[in-house]
């Protein structure tokens, strides 16, 4: 009887410790919405406009000396940002519903000392119909106020939204290397000072939903 007693008592301890590991995982990851490298945490809204799912954001962050310096080189900078629709599921992977993507290229021409950012927009599985932006501007600094500023993109149709259900929004922004010269891609392997990556998950309210 004592041997019975202290295999269970040993069983509920067991237990115990891994359910408190679990609780302590969860505190840990479960609730980190945001993660950057290069910056501060970006803020997001998510608006309800006529059938659409709309996204505002504006980030915060700097360039690195070493991007500064490749643009005063003559070398154009490529951001991309991307935002997912999702349905969270407790017991799978989230279930995406829609992806659009909106790729930056960054340059300055050292004839006219202005800056240009040609912006384009498209969704992940129809680019064909995507849209372009060119902008000029007299300096950097309004140039990166442009780009760490978002306004009102076009996320989903609300029509994907169900009533029921929990759905989020998952947000990354980061300078694309993979689009930079190939000596200097191999140069910039391993190199803190190229990481610029903000990611964010946002939930959608009731009001937001169909």
């Amino acid at each position: 009887m004592m041997a019975f007693i202290t295999h269970c008592c040993t069983n509920q301890a067991h237990r115990l410790r891994l359910w408190l590991l679990a609780l302590l995982l969860f505190s840990a990851f479960g609730g980190v919405h945001a993660q950057t490298s290069g910056g501060a945490a970006p803020q997001l809204k998510l608006e309800r406009q006529d059938d659409a799912l709309v996204l505002s954001a504006q980030l915060d962050f700097e360039l690195p000396p070493v991007v500064e310096d490749a643009l005063l080189k003559g070398i154009p900078i490529h951001f991309v940002a991307s935002a997912d629709l999702v349905r969270e599921r407790w017991y799978w992977t989230n279930k995406r519903l829609a992806s659009v993507q909106r790729h930056l290229r960054l340059s300055y021409h050292p004839l006219t000392r202005r800056w240009r950012l040609n912006s384009n927009f498209s969704e992940s599985n129809d680019s064909a119909q995507g849209l372009a932006l060119n902008q000029n501007f007299e300096s950097l600094a309004d140039a990166m106020r442009t780009i760490r500023r978002i306004s009102y993109w076009r996320i989903a149709d609300i029509a994907a939204i169900d009533s029921d259900g929990k759905y989020a929004v998952e947000f990354n922004f980061q300078l694309d290397t993979t689009q930079l010269p190939r000596p200097l891609q191999i140069g910039t392997q391993g190199q803190s000072d190229w990481l610029i990556s903000v990611r964010a998950s946002q939930s959608l309210g009731a009001e937001l939903r169909r």
